[in-house]
């Protein structure tokens, strides 16, 4: 039975919002979908933003329970359609919007899509908070009035810098908060430093290789060199308060990929100052690169995956030249090496909580333990996911369930969705 106080929301063609009368909200997850009970839903949290789905009709739940489409509603002009809510820094999603997408709908910009309701006019959505609200990315830190100024004083100080060049777009035409951090001078900065990757990911957020859908972003464009990385990573290192330089940006390819240029920077960043964090955000395609990057004075490490199941990994990440065997050992290495090891999992409703893929992260984890695992929210047309990605027949634990069996398992694994100075 659908739940008590809680509506569907539907919007029409010019994104005005409505409550349905009749229909309770529904989700989805991968080929399932489910009845959204009360305790999978929280407020929408500040910072969220709200999308239609262009070609898409929501799914809402009668009174007796059966799934049940929402093209229209009396007294509102045209056609209706399904709402997905894009959450802040800090929350993952448990349910993607119930839509049905009609022949000639769009492929969906690549964001991630989160499942929203209506209770009493207020909004909430099918989200869990691994963050705490008081972090350093609430949105409330970023994109200030001040932001301009800010990024034409650091790149009039240093006119030749093409990554600055690189960074100001990311600041202020895509919003990226490492972005901007670097012209706040503080917290996580992103240095984007390759553009050429090694994996062809579906729905790669800044490069498609067969136009899936479109990127929200355009990947850097050339090779810094071992001078600009330093000469933009070192006063952050040195100033920042909570200072970490990352490399491996979403709108750049694989970082190890640079490898000479980033030793190099590395290094001279280390022969400088003591202080901060050096990350690198990295596929785990290249163990031997992170080794070196480690013995040059890398603090850090990000190691992002899809899936532990070989056939989820092929499909999605489509690599060249290694596989899961080199994503196992880049987190072995960086384990002996000392590092700071997270894990980037990241999270689509009805794949990563099949019961018997929480049973192969369970078991990598085994083998291999991290300090951190990020629960990042998968960006992707859940559509077209779901044609690429082999069907998932396991029993359903839903994303509470994975996070419920993670702290069961390992009881001092911190669990969240960023890297921490």
């Amino acid at each position: 039975m659908p739940e008590e106080g809680f509506r569907l929301a539907v919007a029409d063609a010019r994104g005005r919002l409505y409550e349905h009368p009749h229909l309770a909200p529904a989700g989805r997850a991968g080929e399932s979908l489910v009845a959204l009970k009360a305790d999978e839903l929280i407020p929408l949290p500040e910072g969220a933003t709200l999308t239609l789905l262009p070609g898409r009709t929501a799914i809402g739940v009668t009174a007796r329970g059966a799934f049940r489409r929402a093209p229209t509603l009396p007294g509102v002009a045209g056609p209706l359609f399904a709402v997905g809510a894009l959450l802040p820094m800090g929350y993952t999603r448990t349910y993607l919007p119930a839509a049905f997408a009609g022949r000639g709908a769009p492929p969906l910009p690549l964001f991630g899509y989160t499942a929203v309701a209506f209770r009493n006019g207020k909004l909430y959505t099918a989200a869990v908070q691994v963050e705490p609200d008081n972090t350093t990315w609430h949105p409330r830190y970023y994109n200030t009035a001040d932001l301009p100024a800010r990024v034409e004083a650091l790149r009039a100080a240093h006119p030749q810098n093409r990554i600055l060049r690189q960074l100001a777009r990311c600041a202020l035409e895509y919003g990226c908060f490492t972005a901007q951090n670097i012209f706040y001078r503080r917290w996580e900065g992103g240095i984007p430093v390759s553009p050429a990757c090694n994996a062809r990911c579906l729905g790669c957020i800044s490069k498609q290789v067969s136009e899936c859908c479109p990127s929200p972003q355009e990947r850097i464009g050339f090779f810094p060199t071992e001078e600009e990385i330093v000469e933009v990573a070192a006063p952050h290192l040195a100033e920042a308060e909570g200072a970490i330089v990352s490399f491996g940006q979403g709108c750049e390819g694989e970082p190890t990929l640079a490898e000479a240029p980033l030793e190099a920077a590395v290094r001279r960043l280390r022969a400088c100052t003591r202080r901060g964090v050096i990350n690198v955000n990295t596929n785990g395609s290249r163990p031997a690169a992170v080794y070196r990057l480690a013995r040059a004075g890398l603090n850090s490490v990000r190691v992002s995956l899809i899936s532990p199941q070989e056939e989820i990994f092929s499909a999605y990440v489509r690599p060249r030249g290694y596989g899961l065997a080199e994503v196992r050992e880049t987190l072995r290495v960086a384990r002996e090496e000392g590092l700071s090891l997270s894990l980037n999992y990241l999270i689509f409703p009805g794949v990563s909580d099949r019961e018997e893929e929480v049973e192969a992260l369970i078991r990598l984890l085994r083998e291999r333990p991290v300090d951190l695992v990020q629960l990042r929210n998968l960006n992707i047309d859940p559509d077209l996911y779901r044609r690429i990605v082999p069907p998932r027949r396991g029993r359903l634990l839903g994303i509470r369930g994975l996070i419920g069996a993670l702290k069961r398992e390992f009881p001092h694994l911190l669990l969240g969705s960023f890297t921490h100075a």
